[in-house]
Parts: structure tokens; sequence; C-alpha cells
């Protein structure tokens, strides 16, 4: 019986193995779009000044208004969802506290259609009501844990860092190197970190990396050479 309840709670572990992976693919993604909308931002100012001031200033322009952007939009994102697990919740228990013999064989179905013959599942709905109804049954239809509820500050920080992180690649490379060297650094560093942000995405999708590495380097090449030659254009122009 204990066994069987506790094959029943591992869909709490499966719930959170998935958050963590959805956690870590937003981290990824969040990097990816640091390394290429800084980049952009960087080639194309070097494209029409060469000036390192002028490279500092719209490098971190850039990195803060994309890591802002990426916070505002990611807590407003997880919020919504906190308020929509929040009120799945509440539907919960009214309906436990209305119908508890109907949300009891509402769980006892479902064990029965995960493959328990009549007699088992119901003993183990009737044990895990028990212990948590509630959680029971989110665990069950929603697969939410009630205890675990999604913090949209917690997002909003963590996609801020990554993106972050990211921005200071593309940053970095072209600020520290000497003159003639800006560009070409630049570049490789960024097609290294989209390289690694690719392969690193493919992997916790549990996909081959070589397709998603080259959709990353063949995006984050073709934005540095769009940008650039933005660049270039608008030194001809006013020059």
């Amino acid at each position: 019986m204990e066994e069987q309840i506790g094959a029943a709670g591992a869909g709490e572990s499966r719930a959170e193995l998935s958050a963590r992976l959805n956690w870590l693919r937003a981290a990824v993604l969040g990097a990816n779009d640091g390394v290429v909308s800084t980049a952009g931002i960087v080639t194309g100012v070097a494209g029409a000044s060469g000036s390192r001031t002028a490279l500092l200033a719209a490098g971190v322009a850039g990195l803060l208004a994309g890591a802002m952007s990426m916070a505002a939009g990611e807590y407003v994102s997880v919020s919504t969802q906190r308020d929509t697990e929040r009120a799945a919740l509440a539907k919960e228990r009214r309906e436990l506290a209305e119908d508890p013999e109907g949300e009891l064989d509402e769980l006892t179905d479902f064990f029965r259609g995960s493959g328990l013959d009549d007699g088992l599942a119901r003993q183990v709905a009737v044990a895990l009501t028990e212990r948590d109804a509630l959680a029971a049954h989110a665990h069950t239809e929603l697969g939410i844990d009630p205890k675990a509820l999604t913090n949209p500050w917690e997002a909003a920080l963590a996609s801020a860092a990554a993106f972050t992180l990211g921005a200071l690649v593309p940053l970095l490379a072209v600020l520290l190197p000497p003159q003639d060297w800006r560009l070409a650094v630049t570049v490789a560093a960024v097609l290294v970190a989209l390289t690694v942000s690719g392969w690193t995405s493919a992997r916790l999708g549990g996909a081959g990396p070589a397709r998603a590495v080259l959709r990353n380097v063949v995006g984050g090449a073709l934005a540095m050479v769009v940008t650039y030659s933005g660049g270039v254009l608008l030194d001809h122009v006013t020059g």
C-alpha cells in the first residue's frame, strides 16, 4: 500500500523536475537574448563609430534596457500563471468542501485509469485524501504543487540576471581589445557563446544539439551582419 502511495506521489517529483528544467531553459534563452541583442547593438555602433565611449554607452544602455524588459515581461507572465494556479486551487477547495464523495470518486477514477484495479485504486485514493486531499487533487488533476507555486519575483530576477550575463559577453568583447581587433573578437566571442547556449538548450530539451546550435549561430551572425551594415551605412550617410 505504501509503495502505491509513493508511486502516486511520484507525480510531484516529475512536476518539480519539469519546473526546474523550465527554469533552466528560460535562463539559457534569457542569456541567449542578452548575447544576440547586445551584440547587435555594439556591432552596429562599431560600424558607425570607433569611439570606446559610444560603444560603452550603447552597450550598457542596451544591457540595462534589455534586463529590465526581460524582468518586467517575466514578472507579468509568471504573475498571470500564479493567479491561474491560485484560482484552480480555490476551485478544488470548493469542490472538496461541497462534494467530498464525488471528488473521492474522481480521484479513484484517475488511479483506475492509471492501471490499478478497482479496489486498489479506491484504497490509494482514500489514503491520499486522508493525507492531504487538496494536494492529491492538485497533483493528479492540475499538475500543481500547492506548496510550491511559481514566484514572479524569482522569475523576474532570474531572467534579468541571465540576460545580463549573456549581454556581458559582447560588451566586454568589444571594449577590452584594441580597436583593430574589436570586431573580430566580438564576433568570435558571440559565436562561441551562441554555440554553448544552443547546445545547452538542446540538451535540456532532449533534442539533438546540431540543429539548435546551427539556428543559434546563424541567427546571431545574421543579426550582427545586419546591424553592422546599418552602422556603416549610417556612418557614410552622416559623414
